[in-house]
């Protein structure tokens, strides 16, 4: 306890570097921006951020993107509030009582409340990450190569299962990611596979093209085929008699308190739970706030209690998320298997051993995450003003940006132009896939987790000496296939169930 409070300390002090802490402020206002904006979001804003700061130290990189993530989540509940429409969907429940506060002229209070909740859920599920991540990965380096291919397949098994509403679909997605993977060397024998003679495909794809042109440029040609929205906004916000109603008050914060807490627990559950999401998270505390509300008839029609419910879920799954992927380098969802693949790129492989052999940059990265709290509270103060007309601005203005930044950072991370062809070629392929409801996710965790995967596997057949029955005699792999077994029994089962009561 004394060596981890040593840690935490020094982190703290080396995230107060100058360097480190513009970096993470840079990024809190990047992604609250970025959040205002609907249709764009934290993949979008971090996949372009990848290459842009890929010359810079590992710690500074991170700090930018981490910083994006955060605001990000919490930016979404701008546009929500003031002009019916989630920047992000994690906002998505944030819209049912934000914009009823809004058009009632009590859109400071509702500002000010899914500023607070998002705060709180925020650093409740830092203050989790940091207590739990190091006891878990000393579990997780116990795992043999065999335990942790049954591990990773388990839980590619359920995020393949729950993203999007059809799991056919799903790991039809994931299957497209691992077919991807294979391409490059052998990582055993070294020697090329599926490069068809084309030099350019012997290091494998890389994945930051490959993430840019499936959710930047993907999403712009999804907008551009809907036709770009030009957002209506409210010509005069309504103004409410009560002077009170422009922010809110110690009195309204005590009345949410308790939501506040159990957002928080809720998020970061969920967000350590591969394959569910903000949005999950947002609705069912959602949920659970309205039963127990004494004014459960209020919900829906304007409640600060339905805003602090979704925004300290959906804020405390960012923490959560963090969790699997460092201690036992397993994604949660899309935007933690990006960050993933950014700390690749800087040489940091997470799982079990990061606490060993990055054990200075794992506690630096708690404590910025821990200083970037309150740039959140500082940021969102000011945010909540500056981008009620942001919100507001018309795709033509954001997509030729959004473009030239999507190709300027492809091109820059070895400033090769096959980089460019691939990012655009994984964007129409995104648009298709979209088009196909086949979801993303899916496929980009797979691409990044199957070489790991297929590395443990062949190590623990070659050990075994190609003896397949370790998969079962390893109690630890029996049990995560076992696992996988049934989750996969029980979507399906529910999905026959949701399909019988159409």
């Amino acid at each position: 306890m004394t060596e981890w409070m040593s840690d935490i300390s020094i982190g703290i002090i080396h995230a107060l570097n100058v360097w480190v802490f513009l970096a993470a402020l840079i990024g809190v206002i990047i992604g609250t921006l970025i959040g205002v904006l609907p249709g764009l979001g934290p993949p979008v804003a971090i996949s372009l951020a990848i290459p842009l700061t890929f010359g810079f130290d590992p710690l500074i990189g991170m700090s930018v993107m981490l910083g994006i993530y955060k605001g990000g989540t919490y930016g979404g509940s701008i546009s929500a509030i003031l002009i019916n429409t989630p920047g992000t969907p994690a906002a998505s429940a944030t819209v049912l009582d934000g914009y009823p506060l809004a058009q009632q002229g009590k859109a400071g209070k509702a500002l000010d409340i899914a500023l607070y909740a998002s705060v709180f859920g925020d650093a409740f599920s830092i203050l989790l990450l940091c207590v739990i991540a190091q006891p878990i990965a000393a579990v997780a380096s116990k795992f043999g190569p065999i335990e942790l291919f049954s591990l990773l397949l388990f839980a590619m098994t359920v995020i393949a299962g729950l993203a999007g509403k059809s799991m056919v679909k799903g790991l039809i997605g994931a299957g497209f990611g691992l077919a991807l993977s294979l391409i490059g060397l052998d990582p055993v024998e070294g020697l090329p596979r599926f490069t068809y003679g084309i030099d350019s495909l012997e290091a494998g794809l890389n994945a930051i093209p490959i993430i840019v042109g499936l959710f930047a440029i993907a999403e712009q040609m999804q907008q551009v085929a809907e036709r770009a929205r030009v957002n209506e906004c409210m010509e005069e916000e309504p103004k409410s008699l009560d002077p009170g109603d422009d922010h809110a008050t110690w009195k309204d914060v005590k009345s949410v308190l308790p939501i506040f807490f159990s957002g928080s627990l809720i998020g970061a559950s969920i967000g350590a739970l591969p394959g569910t999401g903000a949005a999950a998270a947002a609705f069912m505390n959602y949920g659970l706030a309205k039963k127990r509300s004494k004014n459960p008839e209020l919900f829906g029609k304007g409640s600060l209690e339905g805003v602090a419910a979704a925004e300290s879920a959906n804020n405390a799954v960012c923490g959560g998320a963090l969790v699997p992927m460092l201690t036992l380098g397993i994604p949660g969802d899309v935007v933690t298997a990006i960050l993933m693949g950014a700390l690749m790129l800087h040489g940091i492989n997470t799982g079990p051993s990061v606490f060993v052999e990055h054990r200075a940059f794992v506690f630096t990265l708690f404590g910025m995450l821990l200083v970037s709290v309150f740039m959140l509270l500082f940021v969102g103060k000011i945010a909540c003003n500056a981008c009620r007309r942001l919100a507001c601005l018309p795709n033509y203005y954001i997509f030729p940006v959004v473009l030239l930044l999507c190709v300027a950072g492809s091109y820059a991370l070895s400033f090769s132009m096959f980089d460019v062809w691939v990012m655009l070629a994984f964007g129409v392929l995104g648009f298709f896939l979209n088009y196909m409801g086949i979801p993303l996710p899916p496929f980009i965790i797979a691409f990044i987790l199957a070489p790991k995967m297929e590395q443990s596997l062949r190590q623990g057949l070659i050990i075994s000496g190609g003896d397949l029955s370790v998969l079962i005699t390893h109690p630890l792999s029996a049990f995560f296939l076992i696992l996988t077994v049934f989750t996969i029994i029980k979507i399906v089962l529910g999905a026959r169930k949701k399909t019988s009561t159409i």
